[in-house]
């Protein structure tokens, strides 16, 4: 068994975010699933649109889920079906997001819900290298108080391995079909990269 200390060291990295993504959806139920789809897609498409219009690239858009389903209704209430379409629109205009969101519900109308909105950093290699460099600060530092401690003199790293999470500092949950019309004011914050090192030192 290889002698030495196992620490664990961690750094944090924050910076301004720069870029911002929105989850939306349009839902609709019908007494007929086909009606209930073809009302989606028809107001799906408008809401691209509307994007597309606001200078948001096809390629910014996705979608992320597609829903079709029997309602649940009272027994003995007619049958209902619902469809929702979900879609992540990414920008780097942090400031655009209430201009698109109204473009959005103008298009769509009360079918249109803001599920979820998100800052984030699109290259988030520098901010890593950086972390690393500071968890393994840490973990060298720990390490030499320990075999002081213990009096042994510090040598070599036999082992290193890596976790690492982005967090962002702001993320917001909304629904459009609550505040027809309302501006909302958002703040990007910052967004931090955490890097944990778990390192092996031998004994010298």
């Amino acid at each position: 068994m290889d002698t030495g200390v196992s620490v664990v060291g961690s750094g944090q990295v924050g910076a301004a975010p720069d870029v911002l993504r929105m989850r939306l959806s349009v839902e609709h139920d019908a007494a007929d699933v086909s009606a209930a789809v073809a009302k989606v897609a028809e107001r799906t498409d408008a809401a691209i649109a509307a994007l597309r219009g606001q200078g948001v690239e096809a390629s910014a858009i996705e979608t992320s889920a597609v829903n079709v389903f029997r309602d649940y209704t009272e027994p003995g209430a007619p049958i209902r079906y619902r469809a929702s379409h979900a879609l992540t629109v990414t920008t780097k205009d942090l400031s655009g997001f209430g201009r698109l969101l109204t473009a959005a519900v103008g298009a769509a109308g009360n079918s249109l819900g803001l599920d979820n909105l998100q800052f984030d950093i699109e290259d988030k290699s520098e901010l890593l290298t950086r972390a690393r460099e500071l968890a393994f600060q840490q973990a060298r530092t720990k390490a030499a108080e320990l075999a002081a401690l213990a009096g042994y003199s510090l040598g070599s790293v036999s082992s290193i391995s890596e976790t690492y999470g982005a967090v962002p500092i702001r993320a917001f949950e909304a629904s459009a079909k609550r505040t027809p019309g309302m501006a909302i004011n958002i703040s990007p914050g910052e967004h931090t990269v955490e890097v944990s090192l778990e390192v092996h030192f031998s004994w010298a």
